[in-house]
């Protein structure tokens, strides 16, 4: 591609509303090529997991559920899951089918923000979800509509929406009654019926040209669709249990970014999130969500990571279905919990958070004390990959405008739907020419 020679200057976006947290990218060229790819996250370190060091096990689960208001419920399956496995006692039956029920409700609310109100507006040229709005207002009620579907499971597992405080060490503080789930049937109809609708919307948007050779990571479980359980594997032949996790990743640290990068050791940069579970996982797909997912143009494997809003699309009908079919199957058990005393060992718990693989490690000692805890949440795994994605994207699209190009790099991390933090403040992209 051919570039006239330029001076250096900068392309400043002063307020990306449409991710969590606080972040930055520059993008530095010399000529038409590219020089430098830095995704800046500056937000402070937050620490949980050196506050965590001396409290009960039994606190954890919802300590780490603050860490995120759209996904807690992957922080507290992550961490239990964790904690029951260093004290010897696997939750299993309806306990378990009650997680990923909760897991659902968890997948719809957070699957729905991204597709309709931070993603969609990209493609259709819209600033916001609001100015989006004013031309499709049935878009925006739909997704509304399913979000507090998904909300509503969320409150009736977990206790409330938002960091919800009913999952514990063991199962449940509470569990529901037949009578109380019934009720989400006929609404979880009407999901699915909005996400097959989802699907078909976004398999009408124009999607740029562009796939990566991608090292896809998720769990795997032979018997379902991953959510809350299963062994660690990636798209170049990895399969290891969730206890080996940091045999084979390792986190780096990089100067301009407070956040930790992951990579493979030996191999690199690795994607994790839907396309990565899509990709490994398709056949476990209920058939519902397969024909949705045919229908929408999507292959059994996908590398182009602006489609995962298709995906995404896919997984909320997977989550509908899913939901739906454990109610009908739930059969209360007899105790909310499991007793569980505590030992001193190592635990690890791995789940899939919406944006990806969510990995917990705890070392407690016999007094049921954290002694050491290690988190690794998905967008920390996928920055490396968003930086090589802008390394191989920018060229690319280098004619383009500058607002234009700008809108693309925006794009195209939003692809990921980054979680810097709980919150959403901005994201400064700085594009310097050489």
């Amino acid at each position: 591609m051919l570039m006239s020679k330029r001076s250096s200057r900068s392309i400043v976006v002063d307020a990306l509303a449409r991710v969590e947290g606080e972040g930055g990218l520059t993008v530095r060229l010399k000529g038409s090529r590219v020089a430098e790819v830095m995704l800046r996250i500056y937000e402070p370190p937050r620490l949980f997991e050196a506050f965590l060091r001396g409290r009960d096990f039994r606190e954890v689960p919802d300590i780490t559920a603050r860490i995120c208001g759209i996904c807690p419920v992957a922080y507290q399956m992550s961490s239990v899951s964790a904690m029951e496995a260093v004290c010897g006692v696997p939750v299993v039956g309806q306990h378990r089918a009650l997680r990923r029920l909760l897991y659902c409700g968890e997948w719809i609310e957070s699957h729905a923000l991204h597709v309709y109100m931070l993603h969609a507006p990209d493609f259709l040229g819209y600033a916001s979800a609001i100015d989006m709005a004013a031309d499709h207002p049935q878009v925006v009620q739909d997704a509304l509509e399913l979000k507090k579907i998904g909300n509503d499971l969320v409150s009736v597992l977990g206790g409330r929406e938002i960091h919800p405080i009913n999952t514990r060490v063991g199962g449940f503080y509470r569990v529901p009654t037949r009578r109380e789930l019934e009720p989400l049937t006929s609404r979880l109809e009407r999901a699915l019926e909005l996400s097959l609708a989802t699907v078909r919307f976004v398999s009408r948007l124009e999607f740029p040209d562009f796939e990566q050779g991608y090292e896809f990571v998720s769990l795997h479980d032979p018997d379902e669709y991953p959510l809350t359980s299963g062994r660690v594997v990636s798209s170049n032949g990895l399969d290891i249990p969730v206890e080996e996790f940091e045999d084979h990743f390792v986190e780096e640290h990089v100067p301009h970014s407070t956040a930790l990068h992951s990579v493979r050791r030996g191999h690199g940069a690795y994607l994790v999130g839907p396309l990565a579970r899509y990709n490994l996982n398709f056949d476990l797909l209920p058939p519902v969500a397969r024909e949705a997912a045919t229908e929408a143009g999507l292959e059994p494997v996908c590398r182009n990571p602006f489609r995962s809003i298709v995906v995404r699309a896919v997984e909320l009908v997977f989550a509908c279905h899913e939901a739906l079919r454990l109610i009908r199957d739930y059969d209360p058990p007899g105790e909310a919990a499991l007793s569980v005393e505590p030992r001193a060992g190592v635990g690890h718990g791995a789940s899939e958070a919406p944006r990806g693989l969510l990995y917990h490690r705890y070392v407690i000692d016999d007094a049921g004390l954290v002694q050491e805890a290690r988190i690794v949440p998905p967008t920390a795994q996928n920055q490396k990959v968003m930086e090589n994605d802008l390394w191989h994207f920018v060229p690319l699209n280098l004619e383009l405008p500058k607002e234009d190009l700008t809108w693309r790099c925006e794009q195209a991390i939003r692809n990921y739907d980054p979680c810097i933090s709980c919150a959403t403040h901005f994201l400064r992209l700085e594009l310097l020419r050489e």
